[in-house]
């Protein structure tokens, strides 16, 4: 029969079962500690890498066809003064990147066509000299300055305005030649036509003018975008500013300036 444990003996044994559950619960909380860190680390991580990646979402610039933003276009970009026709359709066809049919044009030109058989060929190289010209004229071109009737509405005393009609959204200003007929607009004329004036002063525009048709307008047009479609297209243009002047004495009526929303 085995003696039992001396007193001694058991307060080792106990001592010894101590240590070894203390080491076992460090070591665990060591590597609680260790897996705590290592993921506040990779949160941390994730954060940072979102946050140097993360854009604003906005509204989409407008684009040409091209997709090149309108506006990346420079800010020393040409401005156009009441081109003719035919200046306007280049101006399309460089802003849709399309190639313009200059060999049918040089064909279908009147002094070509109509030229004896010896003097084609001579007429044909004067022609594309010509269209290669003009094509090359409208490189850098960012904006458009038109001057038109106004087409001025009667005034509004219940809103305080007068409406320049020929800004309205449904407005279009046509330009046909070389076959072709481009269309310019306006993406910003619903708020552009609205010309405000207090009814106070009302009576005095009213005075200037003898007709509401005897009202014309210079509009500053900043390209925005080009819509291709057959036989021509559409360039959308975005109104910067204008002036309103009274045609006969050439009065000037209004300088408007357009701010951006």
């Amino acid at each position: 029969m085995d003696s039992l444990p001396s007193p001694a003996k058991s307060v080792a044994r106990i001592a010894r079962a101590i240590a070894v559950t203390t080491a076992i619960a460090a070591t665990l909380a060591g590597c609680t500690k260790s897996s705590t860190a290592d993921a506040t680390a990779v949160t941390s991580a994730t954060v940072a890498s979102s946050g140097g990646n993360v854009s604003t979402t906005s509204a989409p610039a407008p684009k040409f066809a091209s997709s090149a933003d309108a506006g990346a276009r420079p800010a020393t970009a040409r401005e156009l003064v009441n081109p003719d026709a035919s200046t306007v359709v280049f101006l399309y066809y460089q802003l849709a990147h399309l190639p313009p049919p200059i060999d049918t044009w040089v064909e279908e030109d009147s002094r070509v066509k109509f030229a004896p058989a010896p003097d084609k060929a001579a007429h044909r190289e004067a022609v594309r000299s010509e269209l290669n010209a003009a094509a090359a004229s409208v490189q850098g071109v960012g904006a458009l300055r038109l001057t038109m009737n106004a087409n001025l509405s009667e005034y509004d005393p219940s809103y305080g305005e007068f409406t320049v009609r020929a800004l309205s959204p449904s407005s279009v200003v046509n330009f046909d030649a070389l076959g072709q007929k481009v269309a310019v607009n306006f993406t910003n004329g619903r708020t552009a036509q609205i010309w405000h004036v207090a009814q106070a002063d009302s009576q005095a525009v009213r005075d200037k003018i003898s007709y509401n048709s005897n009202v014309e307008i210079d509009v500053l047009l900043r390209l925005a975008s080009v819509l291709p479609g057959p036989g021509g297209g559409t360039i959308a243009t975005e109104i910067v500013e204008y002036e309103l002047r009274e045609t006969q004495r050439s009065a000037v009526l209004a300088r408007v300036k357009l701010t951006a929303p």
